[in-house]
């Protein structure tokens, strides 16, 4: 029998300021490449983050994954440590790591799969602002 898999979305929300500078770079160039996204002075974005998990429904629950615990795990791994900060100087691996949406979601990714199932699917959908968003993976 074909078990039927099913995706289920957690939808979250974090503020939170970044500078996209490269340090190899002149400034010349930074200002040319990222614009005022290279504000020295950093900016913000109201982000909204997708959580998708997806897999086969479990029988003896009905859940692909328990959504309150998937919540929780958005929260404390993601949320506390993003969220009302500057990620280019509060968030360890941005410190190193330009923080483009890209770049974010691959981390907030990351982050999560060491935390759920190997055996379900996951995917991060982030929106920077209303207009641009990205999927990881693609």
């Amino acid at each position: 029998m074909n078990k039927k898999r099913v995706a289920v979305f957690r939808k979250e929300h974090f503020n939170a300021a970044h500078r996209l500078n490269n340090p190899d770079w002149s400034q010349e160039k930074n200002l040319e490449v990222f614009g005022k996204c290279n504000n020295p002075n950093f900016h913000g974005h109201n982000y909204e983050l997708i959580v998708q998990v997806t897999g086969e429904v479990n029988p003896a629950t009905g859940y692909v994954f328990d959504m309150k615990i998937l919540s929780d795990i958005i929260k404390a791994e993601v949320l506390d440590h993003f969220d009302h900060k500057n990620l280019n100087l509060d968030v360890e691996i941005f410190k190193e790591l330009n923080p483009t949406a890209e770049n974010i979601a691959v981390v907030i990714y990351d982050i999560l799969r060491e935390k759920i199932n190997e055996n379900l699917d996951l995917k991060i959908k982030l929106f920077e602002t209303e207009r641009n968003y990205v999927e990881y993976p693609a």
